[in-house]
């Protein structure tokens, strides 16, 4: 039997967080491995562990997997979150791309100075409530049913529930125009390995703060 993944980041969110999500809504386990240090990033990349020198890095099935979206794709399609066939994999990619795309602009807004901080998460309360949570909330309409693509819990689900939570640590009330949206984040929220992996003491990360975007500059030299 195969051993469990093993996750090489740091103890953050950042790219490495879609990954924790995936993997624990697929119900696997995953160990981690932490960069602490600029050292420890350093030893990866010299024992040629990353092949683009750069983390996140997930040793899955005898690979050392590097690339978000490439880790993120493989784990979906290993655990039959990509769809049935290639139309339902190309909306899931558009869903997810969609996602990251919002979510980009949260993961950064700690990294910014107050004053381009204030105006950039502005920015993404207005790109989130009027370009993005739209089409979502217009798919669950038209097609009526409980996720986006088939009918079936896929990646796509997944990745819109963490960007949900993510935009709503920034604006509690940011669903309020979008009752499909709050149902559906209800719904997605008590499957059972979600449910587990959004009570304390899992291996979800918390926001970061201060203190941790200090470490992050340090470990990445920014």
């Amino acid at each position: 039997m195969a051993g469990k993944p093993k996750l090489h980041y740091t103890r953050g969110r950042g790219k490495m967080e879609s990954i924790r999500w995936l993997l624990a809504a697929a119900g696997v386990e995953f160990e981690e491995e932490f960069i602490e240090t600029k050292e420890d990033l350093e030893k990866l990349r010299n024992d040629g562990s990353l092949l683009f020198q750069q983390v996140p890095m997930v040793e899955i099935d005898g690979m050392k997997m590097v690339q978000t979206r490439a880790i993120l794709s493989y784990i979906a399609a290993k655990y039959n979150l990509y769809g049935k066939d290639l139309k339902e994999r190309a909306w899931i990619d558009m869903y997810v791309e969609g996602t990251t795309d919002l979510m980009g602009m949260i993961m950064y807004l700690p990294f910014q100075p107050a004053d381009t901080r204030e105006k950039n998460l502005a920015l993404m309360i207005e790109r989130a409530t009027t370009r993005y949570f739209p089409v979502y909330e217009k798919a669950l309409k038209d097609h009526g049913h409980d996720y986006l693509v088939g009918n079936k819990l896929s990646w796509a689900d997944i990745h819109l529930l963490e960007a949900i939570l993510m935009a709503e640590e920034c604006k509690p009330d940011i669903l309020s125009a979008f009752p499909l949206l709050q149902a559906f984040k209800g719904r997605t929220s008590n499957i059972p390995t979600i449910k587990k992996f959004l009570q304390p003491g899992s291996q979800r990360k918390p926001p970061i703060d201060e203190n941790f975007v200090a470490i992050v500059r340090k470990i990445f030299n920014i």
